[in-house]
Order: C-alpha cells, then structure tokens, then sequence
C-alpha cells in the first residue's frame, strides 16, 4: 500500500544528531559527539562562568533566574532513575528525638520544647557507591534525619563530615561526575582513588578541607553508632519574639568516634559488604539501640555571617569547638528496624528546605542550590510530585496544600475549590501568621549587584585543613598521609599526582614530603599556613574507656573447652550490651556434662572484623588451622584487645602473639576482672600502645 505523501507542513525536519550536528542523512559517529570547544547550555548558548550561582551581591541568596544553574542541577537530578544519584547505598531504622528542652531563648520550633519526643526515621549512606557497592570504603557517610512533628516535618539532612568538597552548589554535578567511575570503564566503584577525582581537587583546591576529612579515618567508620553527624551548613534560629541566632548542627554519637583501620575496611568489603548495615540492625535486634545527642554551635546573628573571622556562610568550613562549645539539646534513640526496606529505605525523600517554624535557611550558595535541587529530585526518582504521600514520608502533622491531582495521586480531595481566597469552601484553608505557628521568615534586607563571584572570605582553601592535619595524633597523621600515598597511587596521570602534591605543600610540608616519597616523586616547595592553636576535638583516638553497647567478642572455644567459664563471660558481657559469639572448628552445640554452649560461628564462617575482641577458652586444643591462627594474628595487628584464661594462652602462641604484648588479656579462669579488663578494652576502641609497634616491624613476622 502506497505511503500517503506529506502535507508541506507535515515535513520532518532536517537530519541532525542529538547534539544539533548536521547528519547530511549520513551515520556519521562525529554528529553523535558534542563538538563544541566553548562550554555552553543544552540550548547552544555561551556561558562565561560554571562555578559560581547567580547571587545578589557577593553574600546574597541564590537567585531563581539563574537559568543555567537550574539547567545544570536538574540534568544531573534526572540522570538515574531509580536509584539515587549520591548516596544510594544506605541503611535505616525508626526511632525517637526527645529534646531536653532548653533552647527557648533561641528557637520557637516546637519539637525543641521540654517534653516534646517526635517520632524519627534516620538513613545512613555512602555517597559515591551504586546500591550494591560496599559498606566500608573510603567515602563520606550521609546522616539524614526526618522529624515528623507537629509542626509538620524538619528533615537535618547531613554527612558524617562537618564540612563539604566545593562552596557553591552549580558545582555539585561536577565533583560527582569526578568522583563516581570513569564514564569509559565505569570503574572503579566506591571509591576515590582515581584520576578523575583527584584532577577535580586539585584544580577545585577549596575541596582540600574535605579530602582530609576523607583521607582520616573519618572516611572508614567503625559502624553508624560510632559515627559523628553534622548539618554543614549554618542555619538560622528564630524564637517567639522573632529574634534570631546562626547555629550549627551537630550529632554526637553516645557509643564515642571511632574507626576502622584501612586493612580492615579493605576485608570487610570483601568478605561483609554489608558491615554497616548489618552492625545497625542485628545491634537493634539485639536490644542495643543506636544514640546520639544532638547538639549546636550557637553564634551571633548580627548580620556579619561570620564568627571569630571565619565565614559561616561557607561550606568548606568549620567553627572548632573551642572557640564555640557545642550545646546538647536532645537526644535521638534508634531502636526499631525498617519493615520492609523498599517501602521505607528506598523510598524516604528527605529536603534541606523541609523547614519547621523557628529553624531557617541562610545564603550559603551550596545550601540555597540544595534547597532546589532535592526537591526536583524526588519528580525524577519517586514518580511524580505526590512522593510526599508514600507512607515513610507522609507528615505526622495535619496537611491542606491544595495541590492537586499529578502522577501518584491516593489521596481524594474533596471540596470544589483549591485556591484561595474563595468563598465556596467556606474560605478554607485558613492561612496562619507568625503568632499561630506559621512559617514566617523573619525580614532581612536582601541588597547587591546581580554576580557570578564568591566573597573574598571564601578564598582561603587551606588554614581549616592544616588545622585539621595538626589536630590529629601522630597515628592518626600516618593514617592520613597513607591514605594520600594510596589514593595518588591509583592514579595514573603524574600531572595530577603533582598537582595534588602542590597543593599538600601548601596545608603541611612534612605531610607533603611523606606522599611525594611514597609516590617516588619530588616534594614541591608551598607556602602552609602558621597556626597558633589546634583543636583536640577534631581527634578520634581517646584516653578514657567509653560506652560499649553493641560490641561483639568472639569467645574461641571446642568440645574440651570450660563451657562454664563461656557462659559466666557471656552473660557478664550481656550485662552491659556486648554480645559475644562462640566460635568452634565445627558447628552445632558444645556439650561438657551439663553445660552446652551454641557454636555461632566456625573457623569457615568467622573473620576478624566481625568482632571488637577475642578471648580463648581454657581446655580449647591448640591448633595450626590456618583460618582460626589468621583470625586472632589480624585482629592483633588491627590493635584489636585479644586474651585468653587457663591454657587457651597456648592458642595466642600458635599465632605469635606475645601474652605479655599491649592489650593481651590473660587470666587463669574467668573472673570479674579479667571482664573488667576486657570491657574496658573495648571501650577504648583500639590498644593504641600496640600500633607503634605493629608499625616499626617489632613483631612475628606473620603478623606484619
């Protein structure tokens, strides 16, 4: 059948790619390609700047007529469906704030008041990886938490860090592009350590604050209830008479700071891709709830943005908590598991801009573009503009929004008129001012030219992270200059190897020097900043014994074992949230007389990052298996407390650790001390006196 000729009007266009190159009818390759030498938008025009919003004035807010942000950050928004962009692996579970009730002076939001607890749903992510990339690699952590008030829902959506990469949010597309895999190879995943990213930091030197955050061990936490949180940016406090404060959000973990050791990440990724997770709810099931108190820097509102000289309107930096001591306003208790993760995990859409009364946004350029952008995001992700509706996200506060219909649509609205004002409705919904708890922003006076530009104050890319370096124990430097020595080392561009290093000069030459050596380069010459004063606060390692509720012990045992002595341990553990896990050759139960004891874990199924510690039960045969000898030699060599009673110290020889070494706990049986002991080892994390000589080689040669 002949085809029907086309009206003139009806003619096709003229051929061309997707990218507006003229295809002659011809599959050229080339028209596919972008092949323009100028940087310009999806619709061809020019663009002289893509690493500064349109502002008012230097300091001002955002502007909406910022096309090309809009254009930018609503691409990158839409560039996976259905998984998240950034942090798409996460975990999460149900739980409560309850405030302590002594910030009336400072806010009016209602959740904050004494007596007030608020049901809470918090996730936890990494940023880089796709949902089914590890736990444990080198990356931030997301710590986001949805408060269902009564006021409606306060999302204090955070990282693990307290500063961020870049100062701008029209550059948010750009350090991911670097960060997440090359767009060739799609390799690697997870992790930072290739070309891309470090090209990215080290052209983008405001990000060298945040990359030492990430080369610490900060960027391999020991589990989510060992991990600090913090909102990055400053936002403003109004109470009932309409005064304000600038604050800073922080979450203080109860179970202390602590970390991983890089060989143990590099296992667990391995072996447990899901450390994290799994750690957050078998803790929960096991009745030890994960805690934190939420606390603030409270500073000045008067109309500088700035504190002791630092700007707060900056989001690659922080106020050390000498200068402005956190105050604990509230405590967040998780103690309930998810149902059913993608109902609940998957589909939570947290907001920056979900404000409640009494808490607001300032000009911080990267909080202003996020404030757009999460909301486009959730369109993209969740199906439509209705995700507010899907039951993790429904506030727990009445709701009248008159939007209507849209993709998703469950709720049937009645009445005939979704405007206001009307008079068919009976003039409802009502509209509420600053005296009946509506969202009023306080006044304040906008002013400035309209530019592309950050203020002068954001030019200073490298005092906070000496500052940071220098705060660190000598250990905890070692950690990060390994950390740089291998990340540099993945990449295979020495020019970025070399920029990297010029920019190390510039925060610490004996750091810079170390790497350059590491990577068999020459150390460059920089200008790094004179400090007074550090700040204790920013280090991790700790003196004192601390909580120790969710900690494992593996407790290695078999049938000529004293099952006894296994259980008197065990239930001295439990007394105080530590659960331990019998470990034998063999499954099944050990039985001796009347005592039995369930074996957990075996040889096979058992490895050293699982557990906190290791004790070595009386009547245990030696053995040279090579599985349970590797078990106890890494979990030493991680600084890890090990011990034994009776002649299960025969077990440590076998592995070639010293019974007389740091942190080696031996008794004749089971006593209260010996549980003392090994309680209050656990509570100080790692036996830090050890790693000096794990470090220098003074040890078996198994165990280096």
């Amino acid at each position: 059948m002949p085809t029907a000729r086309r009206k003139p009007d009806q003619s096709a266009p003229k051929p061309s790619g997707p990218t507006g190159a003229d295809l002659d009818g011809a599959l050229d390759p080339d028209a596919l390609r972008q092949t323009g030498d100028v940087l310009t938008t999806a619709g061809g025009v020019r663009l002289p700047d893509t690493d500064h919003s349109l502002k008012a004035g230097e300091r001002g807010p955002t502007l909406l007529e910022d096309f090309h942000l809009r254009e930018k950050i609503t691409h990158f928004d839409h560039e996976r469906i259905p998984e998240r962009v950034v942090h798409a692996r996460g975990a999460a579970a149900h739980g409560v704030f309850e405030a302590y009730g002594n910030v009336k002076d400072l806010t009016r939001a209602a959740f904050l008041q004494r007596g007030a607890v608020t049901p809470v749903f918090t996730r936890f992510s990494t940023v880089l990886g796709s949902r089914g990339s590890a736990d444990t690699v080198r990356d931030t952590r997301g710590f986001a938490t949805k408060f269902y008030t009564d006021e409606g829902t306060f999302d204090l959506v955070g990282n693990n860090m307290p500063v961020f990469f870049i100062q701008d949010g029209i550059k948010f597309p750009d350090i991911i592009h670097a960060a997440k895999p090359h767009p060739d190879r799609e390799i690697p995943q997870a992790q930072s350590a290739h070309d891309t990213f470090w090209d990215f930091v080290s052209l983008h030197t405001e990000a060298t604050h945040h990359v030492f955050w990430n080369m610490s061990d900060r960027g391999i936490p020991r589990s989510y209830r060992t991990m600090e949180g913090f909102g990055v940016h400053t936002f403003r406090l109004v109470n009932a008479r309409a005064e304000t404060s600038l604050v800073k959000f922080h979450w203080k973990p109860v179970a202390g700071v602590h970390s991983l050791v890089w060989e143990e990440a590099q296992i667990a990724a391995g072996v447990d891709p899901d450390f994290h997770r799994r750690d957050l709810f078998d803790g929960i099931e096991a009745g030890a709830p994960l805690e934190y108190e939420l606390g603030i820097q409270v500073m000045p509102d008067d109309g500088t943005d700035t504190f002791e000289g630092i700007d707060l309107l900056d989001p690659t930096k922080l106020v050390p908590e000498e200068l402005c001591p956190v105050q604990r306003i509230g405590k967040l208790t998780l103690d309930r598991n998810p149902t059913n993760f993608f109902a609940e995990v998957e589909q939570v859409a947290f907001h920056t801009a979900h404000l409640v009364p009494g808490i607001e946004s300032t000009n911080d350029p990267l909080l202003q573009a996020r404030n757009f952008s999460y909301l486009d995001t959730q369109l993209s992700r969740l199906g439509g503009p209705n995700f507010t509706q899907i039951p993790i996200n429904r506030p727990h506060a009445p709701v009248n929004d008159m939007l209507r219909d849209g993709m998703h649509q469950t709720a049937v609205h009645t009445g005939v008129a979704p405007y206001r004002p009307n008079s068919l409705d009976g003039g409802l919904p009502a509209v509420a001012d600053f005296a009946e708890g509506g969202y009023v922003n306080v006044p304040r006076p906008v002013e400035g030219s309209v530019v592309r530009a950050n203020p002068v104050s954001f030019d200073d890319h490298f005092t906070q992270a000496a500052l940071f370096y220098r705060s660190l124990t000598p250990l905890e430097q070692a950690h990060v200059a390994e950390a740089f020595t291998f990340e540099l080392g993945k990449c295979y561009e020495q020019s970025v190897k070399e920029r990297e290093l010029a920019v190390l000069a510039n925060v610490d030459a004996q750091l810079c020097e170390q790497v350059a050596a590491g990577l068999g380069l020459r150390a460059p010459q920089g200008t790094p900043p004179v400090l007074d004063d550090v700040s204790p606060a920013l280090s991790q390692i700790v003196t004192e014994s601390g909580p120790v509720a969710g900690r494992k012990v593996g407790v290695i045992a078999d049938a000529g074992a004293d099952l006894g002595g296994v259980n008197k341990l065990t239930k001295a553990l439990e007394k105080v949230g530590v659960t331990a896990h019998v470990i034998a050759p063999v499954g099944g139960v050990l039985k001796k007389g009347r005592t039995s004891v369930v074996v957990e874990r075996t040889f096979d199924t058992a490895r050293s990052i699982e557990f906190d510690a290791f004790v070595i039960a009386d009547g245990t045969t030696p053995t040279n298996n090579i599985k349970a000898v590797i078990l106890l030699q890494e979990a030493y060599r991680h600084l890890k407390a090990v011990g034994a009673w009776g002649g299960g110290a025969a077990q440590l020889g076998l592995a070639g650790i010293p019974v007389d070494g740091p942190g080696v706990l031996v008794a004749d049986s089971v006593t209260a001390r010996l549980s003392a002991d090994l309680v209050a080892a656990l509570g100080l994390h790692r036996v830090w006196e050890r790693a000096e000589l794990v470090m220098s080689s003074q040890v078996a040669p198994a165990m280096v």
